[in-house]
């Protein structure tokens, strides 16, 4: 039996987790997924049970447990927000284990996961929006991030926030008609009445106690619809190019040099509107970034425990990596 030491890179994500086990060498020997791994999310009994789900995935590919493991990586975001790190290192330990846990920064194993040089920038533009810059492997520099209510600017919550706002003044009267409203209004069980109450129309007033009636975070749902319509309604057209107009000044602030810029989310991910608009925004500071997309986090996850473990992963190690990662999924 070889005893090269055995790592797991974690990316533990708030509607999923994926495990890799790896070498030194970055080679992918396990691959594993589980559920909600975010504790800030999802709460550290149920978050602690996605991380050990995907785990034993993981693990099950050589028969091996967790007392083999010698170092756990798990990337997420809010780790200053869950606090001691006992949520996980508790549930790991009862099952055998009695190795290293360092964790690390969710958008750093994007980063990883698309490049390995020592300086760039990562940028991820889904429910939230972020973007890091990495010097020397680790972050230099950050931008926005801030959450829902101050910031997240350019995201699919940014983007849905529009939406409902299209949809709210276009039925008020005080905004421009757009085909925006009647898919918001569906979206909710709702459709227009021909009705006025209070001298406003009756499904203004459902609207609005239905989007209220919810967590903030679920106008990020309303998103699609943007896309959907991007090519006739001047509205949608007009939230997208905002929204990439937004990505590319949170970049801009913290651009120091060309370098690979490692995208994650869906936001900015795909072609059209966003991304046109956040290529113009930038000009000719786009030729020197390297645009490369990403699915998730788990290849670079494993770059980080192997960086942890004392190793010294490269392109080539990325590669590697990336290759026997996909062999699994």
């Amino acid at each position: 039996m070889s005893h090269e030491p055995l790592l797991l890179g974690i990316d533990a994500g708030g509607t999923s987790t994926r495990a890799v086990l790896t070498d030194l060498r970055g080679e992918c020997l396990g691959y594993g997924v589980g559920g909600r791994g975010n504790p800030v999310s999802a709460g550290a009994e149920r978050a602690a049970d996605g991380v050990l789900d995907a785990a034993a995935a993981a693990l099950s590919a050589m028969r091996r447990s967790l007392s083999d493991v010698s170092l756990i990586a798990p990337a997420m975001a809010g780790m200053r927000a869950a606090g001691s790190p006992d949520w996980l290192m508790d549930r790991l330990v009862a099952e055998g284990f009695t190795g290293r846990l360092v964790f690390e920064s969710d958008l750093l194993a994007t980063y990883f996961s698309g490049a390995a040089d020592a300086f760039g920038y990562a940028m991820v533009s889904g429910t939230g929006a972020c973007v890091i810059r990495v010097r020397d492997g680790r972050i230099d520099g950050t931008g926005d991030g801030l959450g829902w209510l101050l910031g997240d600017r350019g995201s699919g919550f940014w983007i849905g926030a529009e939406i409902a706002r299209a949809a709210v003044v276009d039925l008020d009267g005080t905004g421009p008609r757009t085909a925006l409203t009647d898919s918001v209004l569906a979206h909710h069980g709702l459709a227009r009445t021909g009705v006025r109450t209070a001298g406003r129309w009756l499904e203004l007033e459902e609207l609005v106690s239905a989007l209220y009636a919810h967590p903030p975070i679920e106008l990020a749902g309303l998103a699609p619809f943007a896309f959907e319509f991007a090519r006739t309604d001047a509205v949608a057209a007009g939230i997208l190019a905002e929204a990439g107009e937004h990505l590319a000044d949170t970049l801009s602030a913290n651009l120091q040099g060309p370098g690979p810029l490692v995208i994650g989310g869906s936001v900015l991910s795909r072609s059209g509107p966003v991304r046109d608009a956040f290529l113009a925004r930038l000009g000719d500071a786009a030729d020197g970034l390297a645009m490369r997309s990403v699915g998730d986090g788990a290849v670079g996850a494993a770059m980080l425990a192997i960086r942890a473990a004392g190793g010294e992963p490269d392109a080539e190690t990325l590669a590697r990596l990336s290759e026997t990662v996909a062999a699994f999924r």
